[in-house]
């Protein structure tokens, strides 16, 4: 496979993966807070509760990617298997 395969596929993946991880914190978020913080708020409260879940769902799953990412590329030599998305590195 060439590097423009390579690149796609990648970045294919890694987007797939943000998604994934992203579902699984809005989920999980979800969950925790209708089965412990949701009887303890009063009912004029609750409506702020799934913009924050939202919210800090996707502040989580960037959190995660970027570790994620960072260990791929310190792993990776990404000049050698990957072309550059937006134009060559600056010399």
């Amino acid at each position: 496979m060439n590097k423009k395969i390579n690149t796609l596929l990648f970045v294919l993946g890694a987007t797939l993966f943000n998604i994934i991880i992203t579902v699984i914190f809005f989920v999980g978020l979800l969950l925790l807070y209708a089965k412990f913080l949701l009887p303890l708020i009063p009912e004029s409260g609750r409506a702020w509760g799934f913009p924050l879940i939202f919210i800090a769902a996707i502040a989580l799953s960037f959190v995660i990617y970027r570790f994620v990412l960072n260990l791929l590329m310190k792993k990776i030599e990404v000049e050698k298997y990957f072309d550059p998305v937006f134009g060559g590195r600056r010399k």
